[in-house]
């Protein structure tokens, strides 16, 4: 079976991230693969490369879309792919029908019109697939299959390497730094625990924005601002709490990234958390834009660690059911063989 896989993405992000572990996953499966991407990532492109899968770059412009077309096609005369993979939105804009069979895949609301030429839409999520169905798609050419996380056994992020104290309480923010992502809600709560730190690891247009919020609100001394990290692993499992504050979010890989590294995990009730977490049983929820009540939440956890056992515990159960790699994998060629009429 061979699989190309077109990712028009930004340089650092969630969905890029998930592009990036399941095309290394399906690395391991009986699968041929090419990517077609931006060279806007170093680590993405060397991570491909170091396991043998071909990539191609292109710039993706939407006003100047030609010479990305013409190494798309270029691309796909060479390889000669069974199977076209478009993750999200402004790579499904290229998909041209007639060229093999197209699947659209769906991170987040995507309007239809942006995969007019796919064939299959895959959706990360239960309400992903209500809203493809909901634009007018037949289920029967929708597929949920849900994103993995797994972290090879390592070492701990060192907290003195970011003036952190060893016996501090530790809470750790995996976002973006955007608006949408609730951090300004994070700092707030954090004081009200004045003895906790948080370490934010991220970059985004908020970010000058969220460090004067730190000073005003008195933080400098406990809040570190980390930049683009590739090492989650290391940081989770540094980390006592992973808080996931967002306003909006349609899935949210943290939280899966949490329960895969046994990182209590406290959130807000946004589409995505609020689908899949169990408060009191694999996670903590509270409201959208309540810092008080997110501080409470953090407090209670920092203080109870029967309660941070029983949530690491019902993560990892959440996690072993619906999102190890094995079960990614499995669903991924469960589906390209039902779309290539094999099953």
């Amino acid at each position: 079976m061979k699989v190309m896989h077109v990712m028009a993405g930004a340089a650092q992000g969630g969905a890029e991230n998930i592009f990036l572990e399941s095309v290394l996953a399906l690395s391991e499966a009986p699968v041929s693969q090419y990517v077609v991407t931006r060279p806007n990532n170093a680590f993405r492109l060397e991570q491909l490369r170091a396991r043998d899968i071909p990539v191609a770059t292109a710039k993706f412009d939407r006003l100047l879309p030609w010479p990305t077309r013409r190494i798309l096609r270029k691309a796909i005369a060479e390889f000669d792919p069974d199977i076209i993979q478009y993750w999200m939105g402004r790579a499904g804009t290229f998909a041209e029908r007639g060229r093999a069979i197209n699947i659209g895949w769906y991170g987040g609301y995507y309007k239809l019109a942006r995969f007019k030429a796919c064939d299959f839409h895959i959706g990360l999520t239960e309400d992903l697939i209500r809203h493809i169905k909901d634009q007018g798609v037949d289920l029967a050419r929708t597929r949920l299959i849900h994103t993995y996380a797994e972290f090879a056994p390592t070492k701990p992020t060192s907290r003195a390497s970011l003036e952190t104290p060893e016996n501090a309480p530790l809470l750790l923010a995996l976002a973006r730094l955007h608006p949408k992502k609730g951090l300004d809600i994070a700092l707030k709560a954090l004081v009200k625990i004045p003895d906790a730190y948080l370490w934010i690891a991220g970059d985004g247009p908020l970010k000058e924005e969220l460090i004067k919020l730190t000073h005003s609100l008195g933080l400098t001394q406990r809040v570190r601002f980390l930049g683009w990290r590739d090492d989650r692993g290391a940081l989770l499992a540094a980390a006592d709490i992973c808080i996931f504050p967002s306003r909006y979010e349609p899935f949210g890989t943290v939280t899966v990234d949490a329960w895969a590294a046994g990182t209590p995990l406290v959130a807000t009730a946004a589409a995505g958390p609020k689908a899949y977490i169990k408060t009191e049983e694999n996670g903590l929820l509270v409201d959208i834009d309540d810092s008080d009540g997110l501080a409470q939440a953090l407090t209670r956890l920092l203080k109870d660690e029967g309660l941070r056992a029983k949530l690491i515990e019902g993560g990892r159960n959440s996690y072993q059911a619906q999102f190890t790699k094995k079960v990614f994998i499995k669903n991924s060629l469960d589906f390209y063989q039902r779309v290539l009429g094999r099953i």
